[in-house]
């Protein structure tokens, strides 16, 4: 069989197969999490939260819900240089990212082992 033969066979097997997985893990919706700040996202977004009085005040007062805490949870950037520093009874992470109307806001919060502790939010 010619190279060019062989060579063909390959790449409709390479096609073939990753149209397979692609579809495959599509329906699964699994996610491949392996960037630091990926994963501490997803680690703070499985455990139950916990909210200050603080911030509890500001949610009263409308400046900040409860959706804008969840936009900047699914597309924030941890600050690990202001982060991973021991605090009450878990480690402090520094959240930077934007509200739901494209706002500024930094969310601190402590991640015990089976809690997170929603610390301050601040708008910028």
């Amino acid at each position: 069989m010619k190279f060019v033969h062989r060579l063909a066979y390959y790449l409709f097997g390479l096609l073939l197969g990753g149209m397979f997985l692609f579809f495959f893990f599509q329906k699964k919706k699994t996610e491949f999490c392996y960037m630091p700040n990926c994963r501490v996202l997803k680690d703070l977004r499985s455990k139950p939260l916990e909210i200050s009085k603080d911030v509890d005040a500001k949610m009263k007062e409308k400046v900040i819900t409860l959706e804008d805490i969840k936009a900047c949870l699914n597309n924030g950037d941890v600050d690990f240089s202001k982060s991973n520093k021991p605090s009450d009874s878990g480690k402090l992470y520094v959240i930077e990212g934007l509200s739901t109307k494209n706002e500024e806001i930094t969310v601190e919060m402590i991640n015990q082992s089976e809690k997170v502790i929603l610390k301050s939010i601040q708008k910028q």
